[in-house]
């Protein structure tokens, strides 16, 4: 397995963070999506504006996975009332682990979800809880095979299109 770094992100790194989340958005659903759809969500939802905010509310944190100081996935996680849908003051979503395509299959995902289950321990959350696009079958077979059971469903606005996403959650000890 390679060694990889995870480091928190902060505001000074928004624009690493917009160039890692749009590449790996891209890679991950554009086979499957509208160019225009793609486009509309890379611009809107992925804007250095938006980053920002995010990177400045203290209902969330992203964490980098660095490989010789190259950035080749993150992770976005929500508390409290940041969190995309209602959920208990003791949860924490997982609202993105992205890794890039060339790094798939050799741990990173796992380094990041390791990370993501630490800081929700520290913060003495119940459980971790996500949405899984219902297409994305690798990453659902990854969240199974670490315990994630399905609870739910809610819509994801892709541009202009609605879609399914599996809500998934790992109680804690």
């Amino acid at each position: 397995m390679i060694s990889i770094d995870i480091r928190r992100v902060t505001v000074n790194d928004v624009f690493a963070l917009q160039a890692i989340s749009r590449q790996t958005f891209h890679e991950t659903f554009s086979s499957q999506n509208t160019d225009e759809d793609m486009k509309t969500y890379l611009t809107e939802a992925l804007s250095c504006e938006k980053l920002a905010a995010e990177l400045s509310s203290s209902g969330s944190e992203f964490y980098f996975a660095e490989l010789d100081a190259q950035v080749i996935g993150y992770l976005k996680l929500n508390f409290g009332l940041s969190q995309t849908e209602a959920q208990d003051d003791d949860a924490v979503e997982i609202e993105r682990i992205y890794v890039l395509k060339a790094f798939l299959g050799v741990g990173v995902g796992s380094v990041l979800f390791g990370k993501a289950i630490q800081v929700a321990r520290q913060r003495n959350a119940h459980y971790v809880w996500l949405g899984v696009w219902e297409h994305n079958h690798r990453a659902i077979r990854f969240y199974k095979r670490n315990g994630f059971v399905e609870f739910g469903m809610h819509t994801f606005r892709l541009g202009s299109d609605q879609q399914t996403d599996i809500m998934m959650r790992l109680i804690l000890d």
